[in-house]
């Protein structure tokens, strides 16, 4: 005899709900990025700052990738209620992040070639003027490193108090609340790290004539950000691959579990569609079966984020 039934929680797939504010908060740093973008470039193309122009590049690029996360945003909130996605659109924003980890591996490639070329073949460079722009655009870019930290941090502060007990396998709300606003926090972060080597670079140019520091910088900073680039697409990938949860998740799936005797898990499958949300497709055998919903009902207690639940059991001979 077996009780097999298959049970889902009665949920939402609308897991765009909370992003209104990343997108808004995105588009501004959209904007500021797109004007300091075009003054460094023309800046650096004027004065023959390599520092300065690959920073107009590298910024150019980054408003192609803030342009990627709107979308995705935008794509997300219009099909949150479309049955065709069997488990929402919360992974959007994942492949978001990704197409935006891509463009800064590219951004990377661009500077390092780039700046290969200025150290064989120096150019001669304006100074005084090249500072003066590329403090401008560190400015707008520390402002755009507050404004888009805000919003995951005030995101974290709601899920603090209504799933307190589980942040345990979360880490930084960075990492795990968001990948598209965390892709789009890392391109500014990369602004800012070009602006201040530009600076360090020009300003050691102007006074030391160290004009070699130019492009070196140029190299520094491209590593810097491919390695920012391959955590992004990593991170990303892991989820859009659906790679199950992380061992601290299935243990405590089993803990649940293993409180009703003899149980036994016989296939455990745990994911993540969204961020925050995971779904879980399960199957145990038991000598004492109880109604799937005893068992769904435990599960979401213990862990809140699991937003589709589908269980199965059966019963064993003792």
């Amino acid at each position: 005899m077996s009780d097999i039934q298959d049970v889902s929680l009665k949920h939402s797939h609308n897991f765009a709900a909370d992003s209104h504010a990343h997108k808004r908060k995105v588009k501004h740093v959209f904007w500021l990025t797109t004007v300091v973008m075009v003054l460094e470039i023309a800046a650096g193309s004027w004065s023959g700052s390599m520092a300065l122009l690959a920073d107009g590049w590298h910024m150019g690029t980054h408003s192609a990738a803030f342009a990627i996360a709107i979308f995705a945003y935008s794509y997300a909130q219009k099909n949150a209620t479309n049955s065709d996605f069997s488990f929402g659109t919360g992974k959007v924003t994942y492949l978001g992040g990704f197409a935006s980890a891509v463009a800064l591996a590219i951004v990377a490639l661009m500077m390092i070639i780039e700046s290969i070329q200025r150290l064989i073949e120096p150019q001669p460079i304006h100074f005084n003027e090249a500072i003066w722009v590329a403090i401008i655009g560190l400015m707008v870019n520390i402002a755009s490193v507050f404004l888009l930290h805000s919003a995951p941090d005030e995101h974290a502060h709601h899920h603090d108090h209504s799933r307190h007990h589980h942040h345990q396998d979360s880490g930084h709300h960075l990492h795990h609340h968001d990948h598209n606003l965390k892709a789009a926090y890392f391109h500014v972060l990369a602004d800012t790290l070009t602006s201040i080597l530009a600076i360090v670079a020009l300003l050691a140019g102007l006074y030391f004539g160290w004009v070699w520091m130019d492009a070196l910088m140029g190299i520094i900073g491209a590593v810097v950000i491919s390695r920012w680039s391959y955590l992004l697409i990593s991170e990303s990938a892991d989820v859009l691959l659906d790679k199950s949860a992380s061992s601290l998740v299935v243990s405590e799936i089993r803990g649940v579990i293993g409180q009703y005797g003899d149980t036994v898990i016989t296939d455990l499958h745990v994911w993540k569609v969204a961020p925050e949300h995971w779904s879980l497709i399960l199957s145990m055998a038991t000598s004492k079966p109880l109604a799937p919903d005893e068992y769904k009902h435990q599960l979401v207690l213990a862990i809140p984020q699991l937003s589709h639940i589908s269980v199965e059991v059966n019963e064993r001979a003792v």
